[in-house]
């Protein structure tokens, strides 16, 4: 159990459950060519699931004197993982995540696109040794890496198989998932900062710059919540424009419910939030918004169905 906390494996599974939909809820439906056979594209889940694995393990190496102040219990390293295990189990996942993403990138002709696993892998790293210390651009890199996660579907799924014939269509399809991954990435980001608020004690104590001890926690809480009215917006614009006027209404419903009318709580509640129980909250609230947003793919995709 103490490995499975310490790979952070609710968020995997998040993470895992999240590809998997694209490819068995939605571009398996579309009568599309798909570069991956089934089991090579569960190997590019596993690829993105080791190496994020691997980067909560070195985050929580690095991190120790400051989760002794911010969550002393659930420190793991030091206490029930040695730091040398903790290590070896890093460079393990490491290793096998990005020699599945050579092995995946030869399969699909493009030994180049190997690049990506190794860009992940590195940026994990510097993210925990030195880029999470710099202001904004710590939650930035976060952020962008779980985009990449939803981009990477379409990089090694949709793109190999493009051709002449079906380009409008595969395009179309990258699209989608580009718009997703920039949910995933508008999302995470705030999520990010207010993960920084939680944690602004432990680190201060380290001499770290993040927003929260540049601005203060008031004003970073009303930062993040203006912020998230960007996401908002442009939400209501997504669903005006692709759903209501396509007559998706169940997708409509369920976006309103489940999606921004929790966005627009967190926006108000952010505003009087003080304590670090309550931005703990907030955080998990903006978790639920990435899940419920990313299985929207499904409602849409069943609503499309039901239409026809």
């Amino acid at each position: 159990m103490k490995y499975l906390k310490l790979i952070r494996y609710q968020n995997l599974l998040m993470l895992a459950l999240m590809q998997f939909l694209f490819r068995y809820a939605f571009l398996k439906g579309q009568n599309i060519p798909l570069a991956l056979s089934d089991w090579q594209y569960d190997l590019l889940v596993l690829s993105t699931v080791l190496l994020a694995a691997a980067g909560y393990v070195i985050n929580d190496v690095f991190d120790t004197e400051t989760d002794q102040i911010n969550k002393p219990e659930k420190v793991i390293i030091g206490k029930s993982v040695s730091e040398t295990s903790g290590y070896n189990i890093y460079i393990a996942l490491n290793i096998t995540g990005v020699a599945i993403g050579f092995y995946l990138s030869n399969v699909i002709g493009r030994p180049g696109f190997a690049t990506i696993f190794i860009l992940m892998a590195s940026l994990l790293y510097f993210y925990s040794t030195t880029l999470k210390q710099i202001m904004i651009l710590g939650n930035l890199v976060v952020a962008f890496l779980l985009a990449m996660s939803v981009i990477i579907i379409g990089v090694f799924d949709i793109f190999p198989a493009t051709i002449a014939e079906n380009k409008a269509q595969m395009t179309s399809l990258f699209s989608i998932l580009t718009d997703y991954a920039l949910f995933a990435f508008m999302i995470n980001f705030i999520r990010e900062i207010v993960k920084d608020i939680e944690d602004v004690n432990g680190d201060y104590n380290q001499g770290m710059n993040t927003l929260p001890i540049a601005l203060g926690i008031s004003r970073t809480a009303k930062v993040a919540s203006v912020i998230s009215a960007i996401p908002f917006i442009l939400l209501l614009l997504y669903i005006k424009n692709y759903f209501v006027d396509n007559g998706l209404f169940i997708a409509t419903l369920y976006c309103f419910i489940l999606v921004l009318a929790p966005l627009l709580y967190f926006i108000i509640k952010t505003f009087t939030a003080k304590s670090q129980k309550e931005f703990h909250h907030l955080s998990t609230v903006l978790k639920l918004i990435l899940f419920f947003g990313i299985l929207s793919i499904v409602v849409i995709t069943l609503n499309i169905q039901y239409n026809a």
